[in-house]
């Protein structure tokens, strides 16, 4: 009898972690709105130095008329980080009934020259 329990405790706990369902709190504000000004970041002077590349992941806080409120660094290099905050302050985004929360992801690569 324990282990029929033991094994149906484990069954449902793995059907828990392998299909979450979404909550009904959660806050439906992220969003997908069009960028109709898109800033090209400035490539850091160090990270050219350093020959940097990689991916700064932000997200910004853009209010109904499609100006970023603020931005919020979740990963990346650190020399970069504040070349895409920057360059994503200066986005635009297509007006809407209410601010968003944008994911947003900046690329950088060296230029060879």
């Amino acid at each position: 009898m324990k282990r029929w329990t033991a094994i149906l405790t484990l069954l449902f706990a793995s059907m828990a972690v392998v299909c979450p369902q979404k909550s009904f709190s959660q806050d439906d504000t992220e969003g997908k709105r069009k960028v109709t000004n898109r800033v090209v970041p400035d490539y850091p002077d160090m990270a050219r130095r350093m020959s940097l590349r990689g991916v700064v992941k932000v997200d910004a806080v853009v209010g109904s008329n499609g100006v970023v409120k603020s931005v919020e660094i979740k990963g990346g290099h650190p020399v970069l980080a504040q070349a895409a905050v920057s360059a994503v302050r200066k986005w635009r985004w297509e007006p809407s009934a209410h601010e968003t929360r944008e994911p947003v992801e900046v690329k950088f690569e060296p230029q060879l020259q």
